[in-house]
């Protein structure tokens, strides 16, 4: 019988598993088909038996190689027909009362406390009691806590979700409305709480316009606590929400205000292809009602779409200047921020350093006067990075960016870290600090691994693959720089980013011994360089490239370590230029000019003092003594 079957222990995961594995005859089973089942089934014998059962019957899994997977969307796996009927018919045998008070309960949560269901319900106390007691008695719920602060639990997910099922749509529309109300009643001293919930219950009770108000709270109070995927949930919710009431001016303006702050949340984890798709239909709209501090958010968020995905820089520079433009007459610290941010960022993608500099000093600037010890944190981590490293300042980069991290970990912010742990991995990279670089670009990839960052996230694997490459761990050199490539591809970003780790691959390759010969495709790389702070990077990938190739292309080799130092020079990447150098002398040391290798080596060295890049200095100084 159902009871007897229910009431039984519950099996634990790893019990549970081996009795679906018994029941499938293999143990290879996918993660996919292992979570559904231990979700919808909580270890019980009977509902993994019929459960398993049913998929087996809706073709709804499959074997692949030997492995069980799902075989369709967990979304198209209905709930066993078997499982229902016996849910049901315990639910029928209730007294119509208590039947009905089930179905509320359905209709809040998994859990209610008993304060809500009496508001909902509209009984008194000594109406309620009774059917609640009726309720514990069929073990369909049990109760937790003291009355009356006590809640009460369905047993079983599956019993809550079959009793949801059997309400009516118009019944399921009003409760819905009087849940969402008497949520706002009983909890109104903590709404702030339960605005997940209360957006959920205006959507379905066709509220819209309330749920578009809890959805932008709990949106906001999602990117409070860096919880963007959580956000953009809320955030796209909201969107359907408004786009289904009366759109007078104001409701337009609140769609423009919920698309553009759609757009901000995916600007904040590097997905730009998507935060253009939220703003795209409102461009013109946002332009016509003349509503500027939205337009200038709008054109950043064009910029930096154009930076990241088309790589088009005059593109970049014309939507990211309309903005600071805008911002800069309105007096709009979010505007005034992203606009100057952005640009200095695209000015280091295009070498203008000094410029970049100016920018981000102006975002450390707002960041101070409100306070803001995370943002300030960025702007410091930004400044060390791709100011600093850039012009060969390392000192100065590793001793700011030590500030930074400090300011990040007290300020909490996972953002911040992700941001600051990735800055300071390069520059004690740039210091020759390997082993400090390691460890702070590992935790960089952590952080971003838990924000869902895609851009930080490539670059903290790509500078780990080169600080690997350098100490000769090749395996673990090449896993990073495959990462890299993965998440970059994988939100349509940086194809030059993309060719570059494609191409320290390829070297990787070569210095495994293993055969490459493709040099059409090689060549090929010269123009899927777009971003101009990486073109020596990518001559110098060349050049390493060149001269591990069976010593036939020297000549070759030379053009492009020369095209690396010129391009140093030109921009003032003394730290690079060192590289450079250094790179020369190993060419020399290849075709055995001795008093070259020396001449090159000692550039590498007096370049890598002035910059402070003291691990270099003793790596090439050992060099320089040995020959």
């Amino acid at each position: 019988s159902y009871h007897s079957q229910v009431t039984l222990n519950r099996l634990s995961n790893r019990e549970s598993l081996a009795m679906v594995t018994h029941l499938l005859g293999t143990e290879d089973i996918g993660n996919d088909l292992e979570e559904l089942v231990l979700e919808k089934t909580e270890g019980v014998p009977f509902f993994i038996e019929e459960f398993i059962k049913s998929l087996k019957d809706l073709n709804a899994i499959e074997k692949k190689n030997g492995t069980y997977h799902l075989a369709k969307d967990v979304q198209a796996v209905s709930i066993p027909s078997t499982i229902q009927d016996v849910i049901m018919a315990r639910v029928d045998k209730l007294p119509e009362g208590a039947k009905n008070l089930l179905q509320t309960g359905s209709a809040i949560e998994r859990e209610f406390s008993f304060k809500l269901i009496k508001t909902v319900s509209g009984l008194s106390e000594k109406e309620l009691l009774p059917q609640l007691s009726i309720l514990k008695d069929s073990e369909l719920i049990f109760e937790r806590g003291i009355y009356p602060d006590s809640t009460y639990i369905f047993k079983h997910a599956l019993t809550q979700e079959v009793v949801y099922d059997s309400i009516l749509s118009r019944k399921k529309k009003e409760l819905h409305s009087k849940i969402g109300q008497s949520i706002e009643q009983v909890y109104k001293d903590n709404l702030h709480e339960h605005y997940n919930v209360l957006a959920e219950h205006f959507i379905s009770g066709e509220n819209f316009e309330k749920g578009a108000e809890y959805c932008r709270l709990a949106a906001k109070k999602a990117e409070k606590a860096a919880s963007f995927p959580e956000a953009i949930v809320y955030g796209k919710k909201r969107i359907v929400c408004l786009e289904k009431l009366s759109q007078t001016e104001n409701i337009k303006k609140n769609i423009i205000d919920a698309r553009v702050l759609q757009g901000l949340y995916y600007n904040q984890l590097n997905h730009d292809v998507e935060a253009k798709e939220a703003v795209d239909p409102i461009v013109d709209l946002a332009i016509e009602l003349n509503y500027k501090r939205r337009v200038s958010q709008i054109y950043t968020l064009l910029g930096v779409y154009n930076m990241h995905h088309k790589e088009n820089i005059e593109k970049t520079f014309r939507y990211l200047e309309d903005a600071l433009k805008i911002a800069d007459g309105i007096n709009d610290n979010l505007s005034y921020f992203m606009a100057h941010y952005w640009l200095g960022i695209a000015r280091w993608y295009n070498c203008e350093f000094d410029k970049s500099l100016l920018h981000f000093e102006k975002t450390l600037e707002i960041n101070r006067a409100t306070k803001t010890l995370w943002g300030e944190a960025i702007g410091k981590g930004h400044i060390c990075f791709q100011v600093y490293g850039w012009q060969g300042k390392i000192d100065l980069s590793y001793q700011t960016c030590a500030e930074a991290l400090q300011m990040a970990e007290e300020s909490g912010d996972k953002l911040s870290k992700a941001v600051v742990y990735t800055c300071h991995g390069f520059s004690c990279y740039c210091k020759g600090f390997f082993g400090e670089a390691e460890e702070h670009l590992l935790k960089a990839i952590d952080f971003c691994d838990r924000m869902n960052l895609t851009i930080w996230n490539a670059l903290a694997h790509w500078f780990l693959g080169d600080t690997y490459f350098d100490i000769d761990e090749y395996k673990k050199s090449q896993k990073h720089h495959e990462k890299a490539i993965s998440l970059l591809e994988g939100s349509r970003l940086l194809s030059t980013a993309v060719a570059l780790n494609e191409l320290a691959i390829i070297r990787l390759k070569l210095r495994k011994q293993e055969e490459y010969n493709d040099l059409s495709s090689l060549y090929s790389y010269k123009n899927k360089i777009l971003k101009k702070n990486w073109a020596s990077w990518m001559y110098r990938y060349m050049t390493d490239i060149l001269l591990e190739i069976n010593g036939q292309f020297y000549s070759e080799a030379q053009d492009f370590i020369k095209k690396a130092i010129d391009e140093d020079e030109k921009y003032g990447m003394m730290w690079f230029l060192a590289k450079d150098y250094a790179l020369y002398a190993e060419l020399f040391k290849r075709k055995g000019e001795q008093p070259k290798v020396k001449e090159n080596l000692a550039k590498a060295i007096e370049i890598f003092k002035k910059c402070g890049a003291d691990g270099w200095v003793e790596k090439y100084d050992k060099e320089l003594t040995a020959l």
